[in-house]
């Protein structure tokens, strides 16, 4: 077979190059297609946070503690206590002026899947403004 190759027309030759070229830029534009189209982890978690947001069942909530960016959590949903943490670091900007580190706060969840919850988000906040007491 290594012959055949060399009966090959000019023609043919550059054909077969186009041929292969084409086949390359094809797979190029269609893996950096397939790249653009997936979901970062931080886009997944602000559309989560922002489903949440906009249609997740309210609730009281405590905050427990505030650890750097951690903002620790429990709630009750129909007698189950949950404990939760939220990482507010890309929430900075959303947060309140003041709010108390401890004490009562609104939780926002999902009802089919309680123990998924926010106490903050882009267009919501479940923190309450000034220190207790």
């Amino acid at each position: 077979m290594p012959g055949a190759l060399a009966s090959l027309s000019a023609a043919d030759t550059v054909t077969l190059i186009l041929a292969g070229v084409l086949i390359v830029l094809v797979a190029l534009i269609a893996h950096r297609s397939w790249k653009a189209s997936r979901i970062t982890p931080a886009e997944r978690e602000r559309r989560r946070r922002a489903a949440l947001a906009a249609g997740g069942k309210m609730g009281d909530a405590t905050l427990v503690e505030l650890r750097g960016e951690m903002l620790f959590y429990s709630y009750d949903v129909r007698g189950v206590e949950y404990t939760a943490c939220q990482d507010i670091g890309p929430l900075k900007a959303f947060l309140p002026a003041e709010f108390a580190a401890a004490g009562p706060v609104s939780v926002k969840y999902n009802p089919h899947n309680p123990a998924n919850s926010i106490v903050l988000a882009e267009e919501w906040s479940g923190l309450r403004v000034g220190k207790p007491g």
